[in-house]
């Protein structure tokens, strides 16, 4: 088997590559679940104070390219959306 010394070094960066954007990807999923929880559980407070972390989580995972950008826009829009709900639904 060929191994030349570039395919060695692509290797390697694949792999590092590879746990960083696993690492991207997982922080935020922790953040969209956790800001659902709080959606479920109606907690206002929670809710409105985790919102512009997941955001800007989506946001960082576009530009890297962890995710699409329109798939960050999708989060994005649905999760402002939930938060908006339980927020005028609990004010009124």
């Amino acid at each position: 088997m060929v191994r030349h010394k570039s395919a060695v070094r692509q290797h390697r960066r694949s792999v590092r590559r590879t746990e960083i954007n696993k690492r991207n990807k997982t922080v935020l999923r922790t953040q969209v679940k956790a800001l659902r929880q709080d959606i479920r559980s109606q907690n206002k407070e929670k809710t409105e104070k985790a919102l512009p972390g997941v955001l800007s989580a989506a946001d960082k995972a576009a530009k890297k390219g962890v995710i699409h950008k329109n798939k960050a826009a999708r989060l994005k829009s649905r999760l402002s959306r939930q938060v908006r709900a339980v927020t005028s639904s609990s004010s009124s």
